[in-house]
């Protein structure tokens, strides 16, 4: 299936390593001209190197924060000037920690909004004015399963996950006219370095993934590749009815029936 990507322009944030490398990769790999951001500029730098070589498709490194106002508007504007035009926003960052609810304070509450909802409330506004000249963009938010089944001590990240959620139904009326799609993929455990280097000492780390993958249906792991796949689809032609939803990618181990 031709996804028609070629010489879209895409924007994935927190795109240095993990999924968000996988799906910059992916979206090369089909055609578009990419655009990555992270903390980290010099991994940025390297795989922005990288990819550009596996696909032999121009990826462009912009480091930022996306929890820093100043700097989201100032990679928006350098990413919007970068080939002229914006038709995919990639939203993504890294999960808040893992805790009893009584455990954390108004600071790590804070960061956790910060991260993982005002993030995607910044980048979908200072892209909308590029999206909308577009004619066919598309918002896509990187968010995590325990949307849809509970995940003992994800607290934090279930709350601002849920956040997006709602963002993401109302975006997608108001961008309607705009023909902008908004939707949001929902990773299950995936084999992400975050996943391999969470071992106990003495814990074998082939049968740490045995385990992790006990109660998903399937009886594996994710691959971040499948996540991306996903993503790659929503940002194509081929999804140009679907808004407004949330996706999981999980093997089927969220147990909900809706």
């Amino acid at each position: 299936m031709d996804l028609k990507l070629t010489n879209k322009v895409a924007v994935v944030l927190a795109a240095s390593k993990g999924l968000g490398r996988a799906i910059a990769t992916t979206l090369s790999a089909e055609g578009a001209k990419v655009i990555i951001g992270s903390r980290d500029e010099a991994a940025l730098s390297q795989t922005a190197r990288e990819i550009q070589q596996l696909t032999s498709n121009e990826v462009i490194a912009i480091p930022v924060d996306v929890t820093n106002a100043e700097q989201m508007e100032s990679f928006m504007g350098k990413a919007a000037a970068a080939f002229g035009r914006i038709d995919i926003l990639l939203n993504n960052a890294g999960g808040p920690p893992f805790d009893k609810f009584e455990n954390f304070d108004e600071a790590d509450w804070q960061k956790a909004f910060e991260l993982n909802l005002m993030s995607v409330a910044r980048a979908s506004r200072l892209a909308l004015p590029h999206l909308r000249k577009s004619g066919n963009g598309r918002i896509i938010n990187v968010i995590s399963v325990s949307v849809k089944s509970v995940l003992a001590s994800s607290v934090l990240s279930t709350t601002m996950r849920m956040g997006v959620i709602g963002l993401a139904k109302m975006m997608s009326d108001e961008f309607a006219p705009y023909n902008i799609t908004v939707n949001n993929v929902a990773p299950g455990t995936m084999l992400t370095e975050r996943i391999t280097k969470t071992v106990s000492p003495g814990v074998d780390p082939e049968e740490n993934l045995k385990q992790r993958a006990k109660n998903i249906p399937l009886g594996r792991i994710g691959k971040p590749e499948e996540l991306a796949a996903t993503v790659a689809f929503l940002a194509s032609e081929h999804a140009a009815y679907i808004t407004g939803a949330t996706i999981p990618v999980d093997g089927g181990a969220s147990r909900a029936i809706y």
